[in-house]
């Protein structure tokens, strides 16, 4: 997630499962070129290698996609709605399916046999050197060093059980605190911190609709409400309230370079697909909240992050949105993909953000295309046009 890992406002079906991504050069790739594994399909020498690879899902399964050329390398079936995060490290990826979470070993294009079971499995974060799962269907929490993925075997690591299954999400600290969400499957109210034993030292229920979390510099925690966001830092929650009555930020991108967090911010309880064109801009060290108006609406998968800490923002117009987290100003729209409209389904496909480094990977389903575009120089390095339209869109990112 990814996704993790992405919301709606009181529709209860996507806000259980939205946790939780012009064309140059493009042609159809040679069948032949690439390689097709079914399901479960153990690691075995690829035909075609990858470097810093990408994955994208189609309606049945994953293409996993060279991160330098877009050159697609291997399709693996599986069926179902499937959801893509980073796990943590430059090989594998944690797919999201309709049985748990599985680990995809994305360098070695096949499935692995690590799997965290469980029904409705949600946001995967990773912060710290620990990638955390949490599972909304049982409200089990489950924590591990990304490394330990290399060895092929489910690594060992910190499990927690909410009171109450929830669409939820955890992030551990550097310490080994948790901070986990609280709530039913009908209310969610807020967040406790445990210490690494699992005993609760902290908790605030001053956030309702609790959804979403980001980590700002010097480990400010951010968690989105209904009404404004809530920031855990040095052992204290503080709550910053949006300026409207119902002002929900649910989905929100965060830098290690940057006090400052990236969020949504929708206004209308009552909308069935709310189409903002306003973001939330908060400063987790002064503990202000800006609005920034694109002048265009976006999706739960527009936010990123550039290498500098930029806030980036794909617009239905078919631009990305490059802003200056401290000023509100936007700096420059890099032309991207054409326009579109956000689908009323949340599980339907739509341009797709995903950006690694300095390079902003934007999906374009409508023309079964993916785009690789440098952010700071405003190019677009590669282009690709795929067998079938992807939906979601992750890769491997090895540290943070």
């Amino acid at each position: 997630m990814s996704k993790s890992i992405r919301g709606r406002a009181l529709t209860g079906t996507a806000l259980a499962l939205a946790v939780s991504t012009v064309l140059t050069a493009c042609g159809a790739e040679d069948s032949s070129s690439t390689g097709t594994k079914s399901e479960g399909t153990a690691s075995a020498t690829p035909t075609v290698a990858v470097k810093e690879p990408l994955v994208a899902t189609f309606d049945g399964g994953l293409y996993i996609l060279d991160g330098k050329s877009l050159k697609l390398a291997t399709t693996i079936d599986l069926p179902g709605f499937n959801r893509v995060n980073p796990a943590g490290d430059k090989d594998h990826v944690v797919v999201s399916t309709d049985s748990g979470f599985r680990v995809l070993d994305a360098t070695g294009q096949a499935l692995t046999d690590i799997e965290y079971k469980g029904a409705k499995p949600g946001h995967v974060v990773r912060h710290a050197g620990r990638t955390v799962l949490f599972t909304d269907g049982t409200g089990e929490v489950n924590v591990f060093d990304p490394t330990a993925l290399s060895s092929g075997k489910k690594p060992e690591g910190r499990t927690y059980t909410s009171a109450e299954p929830h669409h939820g999400v955890a992030i551990e600290l550097a310490d080994g605190t948790l901070v986990s969400t609280l709530g039913t499957e009908e209310k969610r109210t807020g967040a406790l911190v445990l210490d690494k034993d699992n005993k609760e030292i902290a908790r605030n229920e001053d956030c309702p609709g609790v959804h979403g979390e980001a980590a700002a510099e010097n480990e400010a925690i951010g968690i989105g409400c209904e009404d404004g966001i809530l920031i855990y830092k040095d052992g204290e929650f503080t709550k910053i309230d949006a300026p409207d009555d119902y002002g929900r930020i649910g989905n929100q991108a965060g830098s290690d370079t940057s006090p400052i967090l990236l969020g949504d911010y929708k206004t209308d309880p009552e909308a069935e697909l709310e189409r903002p064109t306003r973001v939330s801009l908060i400063d987790t060290e002064k503990k202000k909240l800006r609005l920034v108006d694109l002048g265009a609406s976006y999706s739960f998968r527009s936010l990123g992050r550039g290498p500098h800490g930029e806030g980036l923002v794909l617009g239905t117009d078919g631009a990305l949105h490059v802003i200056d987290p401290n000023t509100g100003k936007v700096e420059k729209k890099i032309p991207a993909v054409g326009k579109w409209q956000e689908p009323l389904d949340w599980q339907q496909a739509r341009p797709t953000l995903f950006v690694r480094g300095h390079v902003a990977y934007v999906s374009e389903p409508g023309k079964k295309a993916l785009h690789a575009i440098d952010v700071e120089t405003g190019k677009k390095i590669a282009s690709v046009t795929l067998p079938k339209s992807t939906n979601e869109l992750s890769g491997v990112v090895a540290g943070h």
